[in-house]
């Protein structure tokens, strides 16, 4: 007993300090090294259609009769059992996640360096207690700002405001953008009686009929003020009231990019004229645009791109206008482009007057120039501002991508994942086209929608998790802990899938 311990005690430390070719079940290419440690299990393992029996009888056990809509739900989860880049759910199925909570999970499930956050005896205070953050913080809040949000805030922003998720954070963007407007118009923070009057019954002055100009496809947030801005699918916004606010075309470009470089110009310098032009016509009718939102990628309405030298001009129309401009990094932030922001792609030394963040940041909220700073206390406001739990979280998220160079291993797995989509269209054009991306940040689109939701399903029941955007569009969003292993695991496993609906 005591050989065989230590002989197996010995082939641990060597199996820890090799790597080898992992080849058995992986088509796609055989050279891919991994390291055992660096292994959560060895691959999906599918014990059931998904959803199975398990998750089909959670709706009717725990929500009977239902406390919340599950009209939505795909399946219910064993996140106990989750771990890196795969997801268990109740049945015991498990899947390589290549879309991580709607690109919500930093660095896969159950990473080692949060539990260790959540077991440390001295974050208890933390986690037990929920303060109201903009009224009584607690003493270590100013340090995980500093050591969280700050280390990894866009150039040229010092200050910044936490919020609950993506929506609130825009949402409050919104209004610190008016008040900012409001204060330049009038040449002074001071309001004057007859605003404070006119405010607290929905007339003007007081309300000001000011705008936000945003772009056909792009998503913000489904809160009333997101609404407005967001123009992707119509039962996110039927039945509810929104403002008459300007809506700009969006590029609609031609894939690959490189090889239709004149006409996506020539889209682009179009969108960009009708952008300014509404600019101009709402400005000259009273209805002043106070500012623009735009996101790097625009993620829900399809995966849209367009070219950095779009950006830069926009950014120039917005100062020529005097518009501030927000850049909604909800989706795009935290490293899966390969950069921290997506935006830094653009090279401008002046991207943004604000950055707004949520999903693989933990919290929400946004990064503000100090002029979109609040003259007066309780102007941007709520309870809790976000939750101080996830900014102790976020600071060792923030240390592991760090340590373990996770944004050099996005760019490297994004690369894997986008040669990938393009062998696979190319394979399949009949299904398949206009495969892109930016580092992890891929799509591709399936020739309809129905097509696209059945390749869903199927490849779910072979163990990838997947999710689409826009009508016929399927996105790629893993953690940033993706390795070239499971890019090609899961192309050997999505080409299974595609290969059915021949």
């Amino acid at each position: 007993d005591v050989l065989l311990a230590l002989a197996q005690n010995l082939r641990t430390q060597i199996t820890h300090r090799i790597s080898f070719p992992f080849s058995i079940g992986h088509r796609h290419q055989q050279t891919t090294a991994k390291r055992v440690e660096e292994v959560e299990f060895d691959g999906p393992c599918m014990k059931t259609e998904v959803p199975g029996p398990r998750s089909k009888c959670c709706p009717g056990e725990h929500l009977c009769p239902p406390l919340q809509s599950v009209v939505q739900v795909n399946f219910f989860c064993d996140y106990e059992e989750s771990k890196g880049n795969y997801l268990v759910d109740v049945d015991g199925n498990r899947m390589l996640d290549v879309y991580t909570q709607i690109a919500s999970i930093p660095i896969g499930y159950n990473h080692p360096a949060l539990t260790k956050v959540m077991a440390d005896p001295k974050n208890m205070g933390t986690f037990v207690n929920r303060p109201a953050l903009g009224m009584m913080p607690p003493e270590q809040f100013s340090e995980k700002l500093v050591n969280g949000l700050m280390a990894v805030a866009p150039k040229g922003f010092s200050r910044v405001q936490t919020m609950a998720c993506g929506s609130c954070s825009n949402e409050n963007a919104y209004k610190a953008i008016f008040i900012w407007y409001r204060n330049k118009m009038r040449g002074t923070p001071e309001p004057t009686p007859e605003e404070v009057r006119t405010s607290v019954i929905n007339q003007v002055p007081g309300c000001p009929d000011l705008t936000l100009l945003s772009f056909m496809g792009g998503f913000h947030g489904r809160t009333l003020g997101c609404l407005a801005t967001t123009h992707t699918k119509a039962i996110q916004k039927l039945d509810v009231p929104s403002f008459d606010w300007p809506i700009a075309p969006f590029p609609q470009l031609r894939y690959p990019l490189d090889q239709f470089e004149r006409e996506n110009a020539r889209e682009e310098a179009r969108c960009l004229e009708e952008a300014e032009d509404l600019i101009v016509k709402w400005n000259q009718k009273g209805r002043h645009v106070a500012g623009v939102v735009i996101e790097p990628i625009q993620a829900e309405g399809g995966d849209n791109h367009a070219s950095f030298d779009f950006y830069r001009k926009l950014r120039g129309i917005t100062k020529k206008h005097g518009c501030a401009f927000l850049v909604d990094e909800v989706q795009t932030g935290g490293g899966s482009t390969g950069k921290f922001w997506a935006h830094e792609h653009w090279g401008l030394d002046d991207p943004a007057d604000i950055v707004s963040f949520s999903k693989k940041m933990l919290t929400g909220g946004y990064y503000q120039k100090d002029s979109f700073q609040p003259d007066k206390p309780f102007r941007i406001f709520n309870t809790w501002l976000g939750d101080h739990t996830k900014n102790l979280l976020l600071t060792e998220v923030i240390k592991v991508i760090k340590t373990e160079n996770l944004l050099d291993q996005a760019k490297r797995s994004g690369k894997v994942i986008l040669e990938g989509l393009y062998d696979l269209q190319d394979k399949y054009p009949h299904l398949l086209s206009k495969a892109r991306g930016i580092g992890t940040f891929c799509a591709i689109d399936v020739k309809d929608e129905d097509t696209r939701n059945l390749l869903l399903l199927k490849a779910r029941n072979k163990g990838v998790v997947l999710g689409g955007c826009g009508t016929q569009s399927i996105r790629f969003r893993p953690a940033l802990v993706f390795t070239e292993h499971h890019a090609h695991l899961f192309l050997d496993i999505f080409n299974d899938a595609i290969a059915e609906l021949k």
